[in-house]
């Protein structure tokens, strides 16, 4: 049965999301405008991203570092794309107690100043070199139009900032952080990503240049997922981080930026979920194994005390639901909740030397003999879950990925089913800015290294520069 409290994703996907994150527990709207409250259920999936990902991050040389909230005004200024980029967005502290401020300080939007600034007293040396520091903070942008994790005033996200000896240290830094984000991403969330560079107008205000993750969700929207950023020496002129070079020439330190937020939660939902509640792909998942015992039988209890220690010590994480609700309660609470496998225990079954599974991704109950090994059984259903997510997710990219060589075909895909499109541009923010006027398709990125699919921009005509993945965003 679908269940009653959440719209079918055909009918309306902006309800059905909101049904889902508030059927799940996931975040509640809060009375700071703009704003939400995680609950526990979305706070957990955001720790096991944040521990995932920052193991990977230290695997890789990279430390935590905690900067400051407020930026003083004069900082923000000193690079003048940052503060042009992030203007609208800024929110100004004027006042602190009864006092006005001297100076205004904004709360940070994202950490590039105070990093540099810092950088610039830290350096002196080649032999300093490089620094590669990360900070898991949050951050607040005054958004005009919010929605639940895919975009609100104050959000929680990491961002990575290092400081290179060359030119090459740090671009490949850039690459390599891109590469970090999108095995994440496969291999953790079980979602497909494409890789590339954003054009001159979507990179981010600063930055020589942004490499990007482009995901695809259900309804053929798409989402940046993750971005990593080359400054080259932008920055480090402007904050003066100078250093001593292996000639003992004075010369400018070379910087990237890389980061990902509470975003990845919306992407999640929005590629997996179905109509009866969030579905989460087991390496991510909080709870891998709902455990529900039908009775309350002694029989019943032994069996499920031990298959619980059997599946922890297994490294699988489970929960036992000893509440007083009913079976069936329980069974529509772990499904909508997203818990990758339930297992029903009941004293009938036990009797008969059987156990039952059900698989959340296709909802297929499976009764099992009692002599299996059900660490050994449950470790390969949640392999099997994993990858069946991630090649349902593929899939449905590529039957909404599309080749275009004229605006026609452009307008009556976005008008009747999105998803990406692929088409030649010839580099112009002219021709970027009229196939926005198309729904508000926008360039996601530019796919180097790629066969071109034709000698002609798509818009204007004229001599094609770049193949580039277009679409409408979140």
């Amino acid at each position: 049965m679908k269940n009653k409290a959440i719209t079918s994703r055909d009918v309306d996907f902006a309800k059905w999301y909101t049904d889902i994150v508030r059927a799940a527990h996931l975040a509640s709207y809060s009375n700071v405008k703009g704003c939400i409250v995680i609950e526990p259920n979305g706070y957990a999936i955001w720790e096991r991203m944040q521990q995932t990902l920052d193991k990977m991050f230290k695997e890789t040389g990279h430390k935590n570092i905690c900067m400051p909230m407020l930026i003083p005004e004069n900082l923000m200024k000193k690079e003048s794309d940052l503060i042009n980029g992030f203007a609208p967005e800024v929110a100004w502290v004027t006042q602190g107690g009864d006092k006005k401020l001297e100076e205004r300080m904004c709360i940070r939007p994202t950490s590039e100043t105070l990093f540099s600034d810092y950088y610039s007293t830290l350096v002196s040396s080649y032999r300093d070199l490089p620094i590669k520091y990360n900070q898991w903070c949050n951050v607040l942008r005054w958004e005009k139009e919010t929605r639940p994790f895919l975009r609100s005033r104050e959000f929680l996200w990491q961002e990575g900032h290092t400081i290179h000896e060359t030119k090459e240290e740090a671009e490949n830094e850039t690459k390599m952080m891109l590469e970090i984000y999108k095995k994440f991403f496969e291999e953790y969330l079980a979602i497909p990503v494409i890789t590339g560079k954003k054009t001159e107008k979507e990179k981010f205000a600063g930055a020589e240049y942004t490499l990007t993750i482009e995901a695809l969700m259900y309804n053929g929207v798409s989402l940046q997922s993750a971005t990593s950023h080359y400054f080259g020496q932008k920055f480090s002129k402007a904050y003066d981080i100078k250093f001593s070079n292996r000639n003992n020439e004075q010369e400018y330190a070379y910087q990237t930026s890389w980061g990902s937020s509470t975003r990845m939660i919306g992407g999640l939902i929005m590629v997996h979920s179905d109509d009866n509640g969030l579905v989460l792909p087991p390496k991510i998942a909080p709870n891998q194994v709902a455990i529900i015992p039908i009775g309350n039988s002694e029989l019943v209890k032994v069996k499920v005390e031990e298959i619980y220690n059997e599946l922890n010590n297994a490294g699988i994480t489970s929960y036992v639901d000893n509440s007083e609700k009913s079976p069936g309660f329980k069974f529509a609470e772990a499904e909508v909740n997203g818990i990758p496998v339930r297992i029903e225990i009941g004293e009938r079954d036990l009797n008969e030397n059987k156990i039952t599974f059900v698989r959340r991704d296709t909802r297929e109950k499976i009764v099992e003999s009692l002599n299996i090994d059900v660490s050994k059984y449950v470790n390969e259903l949640l392999s099997k879950i994993q990858n069946n997510l991630y090649n349902n997710a593929l899939k449905r990219r590529e039957d909404l990925t599309y080749e275009c060589h004229n605006l026609e075909d452009v307008e009556k895909i976005m008008n009747t089913k999105p998803g990406f499109i692929k088409a030649m541009w010839c580099g112009s923010e002219e021709c970027e800015l009229k196939m926005k006027e198309i729904k508000g398709t926008k360039s996601r990125c530019i796919l180097e290294n790629h066969k071109h699919i034709d000698d002609k921009c798509i818009v204007c005509g004229k001599e094609a520069k770049h193949l580039v993945v277009w679409g409408i965003q979140y």
